[in-house]
């Protein structure tokens, strides 16, 4: 089993094509790229954590058949800005605000919107969050898992911690 996190796919929403410079023509050719490379990615039995921003103007049948389409044993939802009732009514396996949780000796704060500082920032736990489609840089210690900023598929723990190192200089 892998765990994933992933953040901002908007699937359904033409105008976040315009607004993020994604290279669609229109938000079947981007929904249909963004399940493909998510089923490429993450395993039957993996785990995933969307940060947030799922879908977004998009009916609630073609969400739940995309929700439908997608890998993994269990999908948990950080709730964003544009995750509504119908968003979170799809069969998650947890929907929360913000969590933390710990992976061996990492501890992980997950949270939709870019965060200053949280829990022991000063004692080497990592920030990952949504959002921001990529616009903002990553930190030594914060990452952005929006699938803007990850050729539009999750990202695993390694590979966050690869560009956390190479921010450090490691």
């Amino acid at each position: 089993m892998t765990l994933w996190f992933t953040a901002g796919h908007h699937f359904g929403h033409t105008n976040i094509i315009a607004l993020c410079h994604r290279p669609f023509r229109d938000s079947d050719e981007m929904d249909g790229f963004m399940v493909e490379r998510w089923n490429a990615t993450v395993g039957s039995n993996d785990e995933v954590w969307h940060l947030g921003n799922f879908a977004y103007r998009c009916g609630p049948n073609r969400r739940a058949a995309i929700f439908g389409s997608l890998n993994g044993r269990a999908i948990h939802l950080i709730r964003g800005n544009h995750d509504g009732k119908t968003t979170l009514s799809l069969p998650w396996a947890t929907v929360q605000h913000y969590t933390e949780i710990r992976l061996g000796a990492e501890h992980l704060i997950l949270f939709h919107y870019a965060l200053r500082v949280w829990n022991k920032c000063h004692q080497g736990s990592v920030s990952l969050h949504g959002h921001s489609h990529g616009n903002l840089k990553d930190s030594v210690t914060s990452c952005d898992v929006g699938v803007d900023a990850w050729n539009f598929k999750p990202a695993s723990l390694d590979q966050i911690r690869s560009r956390i190192c190479s921010i450090r200089g490691l």
